[in-house]
């Protein structure tokens, strides 16, 4: 599986390609920033981004596009760009039709570090050697792209297994639900007034 992960922001949107499997060791494709600035009118700093990430779609050709879920933060200018960024990331792989999977930032620390609490420094060292690099890579935006593709290559096959899991007890239910009703109920569906 080929993972194309984003940290959204406006001003530095890290974005970094893993391929691998669970239980594999994983393979490094490319890892960069997408850079936008600050002085820049809101509209242009998007479509900047949105070329960015096309370009890095172009190139790597992932199956799969791991964004960082936004979440509330104390500054709420920082979380509507870091939510705009986002948006745009998902905007350029739907119009692909690959899949987009969301991950919060404790769930990718959690993956990676074995711990949700775990910091930049942690994050980005426990990259460098699971990726078998020489030192983490800078800035940290792009370490965190990386951490967001490896979580993904690590997390689903257990939430394939677990989505699947739910549909078939939902199917079960209904059809539980559908034997229960009494035969004239069936019969009567199909009757108009």
């Amino acid at each position: 599986m080929r993972v194309l992960g984003v940290d959204p922001g406006l001003t530095r949107c890290g974005v970094g390609v893993v391929e691998g499997v669970a239980g594999r060791p994983l393979t490094l494709r490319g890892v960069g920033v997408v850079r936008t600035p600050v002085d820049a009118e809101l509209g242009l700093r998007l479509v900047a981004i949105e070329q960015g990430i096309e370009q890095w779609l172009d190139e790597y050709e992932p199956e799969v596009v791991a964004v960082e879920r936004v979440f509330s933060q104390h500054n709420v200018r920082t979380v509507m760009g870091t939510a705009q960024a986002s948006a745009v990331a998902m905007l350029c792989a739907a119009r692909r039709g690959l899949t987009v999977a969301l991950h919060t930032p404790s769930e990718v620390k959690a993956a990676v570090t074995g711990s949700g609490r775990a910091d930049k420094a942690q994050v980005g060292a426990m990259v460098t050697r699971l990726l078998r690099l020489d030192a983490p890579p800078k800035p940290a935006d792009a370490a965190d792209a990386l951490a967001l593709a490896i979580c993904h290559i690590w997390r689903a096959p257990a939430q394939n297994r677990l989505q699947q899991a739910v549909a078939q007890n939902r199917l079960q239910q209904a059809a539980a639900l559908h034997a229960s009703k009494p035969a004239s109920q069936h019969a009567s569906k199909g009757r108009t007034a």
